[in-house]
């Protein structure tokens, strides 16, 4: 495309489809510290020409096909990264930008949006600001990060990007079938020792669930997307455009078939773990193995929401560390460098401690699978490290 109709399809797009201060004509972007509009250019603040929109509304998972091809309320273009084949939204008007992802300058455009459009919106609450003080002090809580890193860390720009998020409402009923144990202390030849008696169990077990968050993007590790934490959906908003100006927002790769199966896991994982709590206090069980599950799943209902996240990277020792900032809760994940003299030592004190606890209660005759607990708490301290 030559200059001339660059220019002519700009200023098109202008007039249809971006909002204007009404002081200077610059561009408004949303601000999260106020909540309006604001003009990045004389800082003009607008209120929003509505009031705040309803909370985005649930719907039932069978009318979910109803709601396919839906527009996102203002003209839109998907551009894919050349470097990485990162998707993502943006305004019409934009023709290039920096990749969130991997930092190239490498975009083209793509068609246009396809498929579901959002049904919810939770705004950034957390300023580019703000992240960069809950990134300085993640930082330095890092166990085994070095010190050096830890004085001289600086984030690049910040990059504001929704992403997309399914939650699912469920009424579930779960049969059960399981075996419970129950310790006992024995004493053979003046020696003690924990024996376990198992017995058969089977019940029913009912839970609503209630807007599990599942992520409608497959491009990033769920460890890391965890460690941001989760996000208080009940403050999600009914979609309007004016809440995505001046950020990307990055269309979802897991449909919402794919994101319904991957919610019966995750809720699997919930159920075993409270069916287990369940067991071993109403059986007043020790332990709980052989557990089995028929779940039902009944009045499913569906969110599709874009969630707000700080993303950027720090250099150190000319390697690249990348991690985001929750945009609402101000909670920071990613990967720190790691000093391996401090990984070292602490390897070395845990399995002092592990191999002394099992020394004493082999001796005074406890039970040796406690270790497992001590190890357990172990391992979770030097993930925590990382």
């Amino acid at each position: 495309m030559d200059d001339d109709k660059l220019k002519e399809k700009i200023a098109r797009t202008e007039e249809e489809t971006d909002e204007k201060c009404p002081a200077c004509g610059g561009t408004l972007v949303y601000n999260p510290e106020s909540q309006k509009l604001k003009c990045e250019y004389c800082g003009t603040e607008v209120e929003f020409e509505e009031p705040l929109p309803e909370i985005a509304r649930e719907i039932d998972f069978d009318e979910a096909e109803s709601y396919e091809s839906r527009d996102w309320g203002a003209e839109k273009k998907v551009v894919i990264c050349n470097s990485c084949g990162a998707e993502s939204v943006y305004d019409v008007l934009q023709i290039a930008d920096v990749c969130p992802y991997c930092g190239s300058n490498l975009v083209t455009e793509a068609g246009g949006e396809k498929g579901m459009a959002p049904g919810g919106v939770l705004g950034f609450l957390i300023t580019a600001k703000q992240a960069v003080e809950r990134f300085r002090t993640w930082i330095k809580r890092k166990i085994f990060a070095p010190k050096e890193a830890k004085l001289t860390a600086t984030p690049d720009a910040f990059k504001g990007v929704y992403l997309p998020y399914w939650t699912f409402d469920s009424r579930t009923t779960t049969h059960y079938t399981a075996r419970y144990g129950r310790n006992r202390t024995v004493t053979v030849n003046g020696k003690t020792r924990t024996v376990v008696d198992w017995y058969g169990t089977s019940g029913v077990y009912c839970m609503d669930f209630d807007d599990l968050l599942i992520p409608g993007t497959n491009r990033y590790d769920k460890k890391a997307l965890s460690r941001i934490g989760s996000f208080d959906t009940s403050q999600s908003r009914i979609y309007k455009p004016e809440y995505i100006a001046g950020f990307i927002a990055e269309k979802y790769t897991v449909g919402l078939k794919d994101a319904w199966e991957n919610g019966k896991v995750s809720m699997k994982g919930i159920l075993e773990g409270n069916i287990s709590n369940h067991i071993r206090r109403t059986c007043h069980a020790d332990q709980v193995s052989s557990l089995r599950l028929s779940t039902s799943y009944e009045d499913v209902k569906f969110k599709y929401l874009l969630l707000p996240v700080w993303m950027s990277s720090f250099k150190y020792k000319g390697k690249i560390y990348n991690f985001m900032v929750n945009g609402q809760t101000g909670k920071v994940g990613g990967k720190a460098p790691v000093s391996p003299w401090k990984v070292a030592i602490a390897v070395i004190l845990g399995l002092v401690i592990l191999g002394t606890v099992f020394y004493l209660l082999s001796q005074f005759g406890g039970n040796t699978d406690d270790g497992g607990y001590y190890y357990n708490s172990i391992t979770a301290f030097l993930e925590k490290g990382f």
